[in-house]
C-alpha cells in the first residue's frame, strides 16, 4: 500500500513522500514509540526548566549559562523538528509527508545540527578562557561577545544549509518516493533524485568538513590547552575541580558527535551496515543529545542543580499545607 502511494510519474516536485519509520521492525514500531516519546518529553521538560532557571536567576547571566540557554533552545528546535512526525508514523501509521514539509524538515535538521555543533565549540572556548585565563574571562567574554558568537553560529547554520534545500528543490525525482527512515534528510532525498547528484554530494561533504571538522579541531585544541593548564595546577583539589568543570561538557560533546558521525559516514560509506542499525542511530542522534544535555548539566552544574532542588522542596510544603 505504501509503495502504491509513493509511486507516480517522475516530476521535479512530487506531491509527497512516504516515511517508512523503522524498516525491519514494523511489528514492534508501536511499542518502540513509547521510549522515544518518553525521551522526547524528558528533552522538552528538561530544556524548558534549564531555560526558565537561567532566565529568572540573574546570577546565571554569565557566558557558560548563556551558551547553555542557546543550547537548550537549539535542542528544543532539533528534537521538535522530527519527533512529533516520527511518533505519528510509529503510532498512527501517518507515513505520508508533504513535499515542502519534507524540505522544511531537512532545513531544520541540518541547520540546527550545525548550530549545536557551533555552540559546543563556543562552550569549549569558554572553558578554555575560564581555566587558562581566569582573570580575563569576564573581560574577553562579555554578554555582547557571547551574543555575537551565538549570532555567528546561527548565521553559519542558516547560510551553509540553505543551499541544500535550494539545490534539492530544483532536481527531478524518480517514481520511487519512499524514504526508508523516520524523517526527511538530505542524503535520503538525494537517493530519490533522477539526475546527477555529484554537486549536491560534494557540497554536503564540504559543509560537513567545514562545519563539523572545524568545530572538532577547535574543541580538540581547546581541551589540549586546558589539559596542559590543569596538569600544571599546584594542588590536587584545584585539578579535580577543573576536571569536574569540563567533564559535563565532554559528555555532551561525545553524546552529540558519536551518533552524528556514525550516521553521516554510514549514509556515504556504510553500505554493509544493517539498515535498522543505521536508522536507530539516526533517531538517537536527534533525540539523545537534547534529552541528555539538561540532565548532564543539571547534575554536574551546582547552580542549576541547587535551583531545581530548591524549586522541588519549595513546592512540597505548599502541597502539605493544601
Amino acid at each position: 500500500m505504501l509503495l502504491m502511494l509513493a509511486s507516480g510519474n517522475s516530476s521535479s516536485q512530487p506531491v509527497s513522500f512516504i516515511l517508512l519509520g523503522i524498516p525491519g521492525l514494523e511489528n514492534y514500531q508501536f511499542w518502540i514509540a513509547f521510549p522515544f516519546c518518553a525521551m522526547y518529553l524528558i528533552a522538552i521538560v528538561g530544556n524548558v526548566i534549564v531555560l526558565h532557571i537561567i532566565r529568572t536567576d540573574h546570577t546565571l547571566h554569565e557566558p557558560m549559562y548563556l551558551f547553555l540557554a542557546m543550547l537548550a533552545i537549539t535542542d528544543l528546535a532539533l528534537s521538535s523538528s522530527t519527533q512529533p512526525k516520527m511518533l505519528a508514523i510509529l503510532w498512527f501509521r501517518a507515513h505520508e509527508i508533504e513535499y515542502h514539509a519534507c524540505l522544511i524538515q531537512v532545513f531544520f535538521i541540518h541547520a540546527f545540527s550545525s548550530v549545536e555543533s557551533g555552540l559546543l565549540m563556543a562552550m569549549a572556548l569558554d572553558r578554555y578562557v575560564a581555566i587558562c585565563f581566569p582573570l580575563h574571562h569576564s573581560t574577553f567574554l562579555t554578554p555582547a561577545v557571547v551574543g555575537k558568537l551565538g549570532a555567528a553560529v546561527m548565521m553559519r547554520g542558516l547560510l551553509w544549509v540553505s543551499p541544500f534545500c535550494i539545490m534539492v528543490s530544483r532536481m527531478p525525482f524518480c517514481n520511487n518516493h519512499v524514504i526508508p527512515q523516520s524523517y526527511c534528510e538530505h542524503m535520503a532525498m538525494l537517493k530519490l533524485v533522477c539526475a546527477d547528484t555529484r554537486v549536491n554530494r560534494a557540497y554536503g561533504l564540504f559543509v560537513a568538513f567545514s562545519v563539523v571538522g572545524f568545530d572538532i579541531i577547535v574543541i580538540s585544541i581547546s581541551y589540549v590547552m586546558i589539559l596542559r593548564t590543569v596538569l600544571g595546577l599546584p594542588s590536587d583539589e584545584a585539578r579535580f575541580k577543573a576536571f569536574g568543570t569540563c567533564a559535563s561538557h565532554i559528555c555532551v560533546i561525545l553524546a552529540f558527535y558519536i551518533p552524528a558521525l556514525f550516521t553521516f559516514l554510514t549514509h556515504r560509506f556504510g553500505h554493509h551496515v544493517p539498515r535498522v542499525v543505521h536508522i536507530m542511530f539516526a533517531n538517537f542522534y536527534l533525540l539523545v543529545p537534547p534529552m541528555l544535555n539538561p540532565i548532564i548539566y543539571g547534575v554536574r552544574t551546582k547552580q542549576i542543580r541547587d535551583r531545581v532542588i530548591q524549586g522541588c522542596c519549595g513546592k512540597v510544603p505548599n502541597l502539605i499545607l493544601l
